[in-house]
C-alpha cells in the first residue's frame, strides 16, 4: 500500500482536540481502545479486534484519503498527545453517501468530545469538501450516540439497514448546517 503524503491530509484543531492523519504507529494505541469492554458494543462486529484487524482498519483509512480525499482522523488530546479514538467522514460505496462517525476510549465518554470532533468533521465536509448532505448511522440502542448526532444537528432518524444490521439513519444537508454553523474550519 502506498502511503498518502501526510502533509496533504489536514490536521484540524479545536479547543480540546487535535484531529490528525492516522499513521501505522497508531495501531497499538487504537487496539488498546478498541478492546476496552463495551467500546465495540454497538458496532456490526462487536468482538474486540485482533491487532492485525486494527492495522487493516488504519490502512483502509489511509486508502480512503488516497481515493476520496477524506476519511477518519486520529483524535488526539493535545495536552498529553495521547490517542483518544477516531472521528471523521467515510464514503459508503453501497449507498453513495458520506457518513460522520466516531469512536472514543471509555475514559473520554460523556465529556462532549465526540460532539466536538464530529463538528470539526462536519465543518470540513460542508465547508471544504462542499458535500450536499452528511448522514449519521447509529444502533437503535445507542442513546448516547443518538444524542451526539442530534447535538450536531442531524435530524429525521429513520430505520435503515447498514453494514448488515438494523440502524437509525440521521441526516443533515449543507444549507441547514451552514445556517447554524457559519464559521469554516481552517487546517491546522
Amino acid at each position: 500500500m502506498q502511503m498518502k503524503d501526510r502533509s496533504s491530509i489536514p490536521t484540524l484543531i479545536s479547543k480540546r482536540l487535535v484531529l490528525r492523519p492516522f499513521c501505522l504507529e497508531d495501531v497499538t494505541a487504537l487496539h488498546r481502545i478498541m478492546v476496552e469492554p463495551g467500546v465495540m458494543q454497538y458496532f456490526p462486529n462487536t468482538e474486540p479486534p485482533e491487532i492485525s484487524r486494527v492495522q487493516a482498519l488504519i490502512e483502509r483509512q489511509i486508502m480512503q484519503w488516497n481515493e476520496h480525499g477524506y476519511g477518519w482522523w486520529a483524535v488526539e488530546l493535545p495536552e498529553t498527545g495521547q490517542l483518544a479514538g477516531w472521528c471523521g467522514l467515510q464514503y459508503l460505496p453501497e449507498t453513495h453517501e458520506n457518513e460522520v462517525g466516531y469512536l472514543l476510549e471509555k475514559s473520554n465518554w460523556g465529556k462532549g468530545l465526540a460532539t466536538e470532533a464530529g463538528r470539526l468533521s462536519l465543518d470540513y465536509g460542508f465547508n471544504n469538501l462542499k458535500f450536499d448532505a452528511i448522514i449519521g448511522i447509529v444502533h437503535p440502542d445507542n442513546i448516547a450516540s443518538q444524542r451526539v448526532l442530534e447535538k450536531l444537528g442531524l435530524k429525521s432518524p429513520r430505520q435503515a439497514r447498514y453494514f448488515g444490521i438494523d440502524c437509525l439513519r440521521y441526516e443533515i444537508n449543507r444549507r441547514d448546517y451552514l445556517l447554524v454553523n457559519s464559521t469554516p474550519v481552517k487546517d491546522g
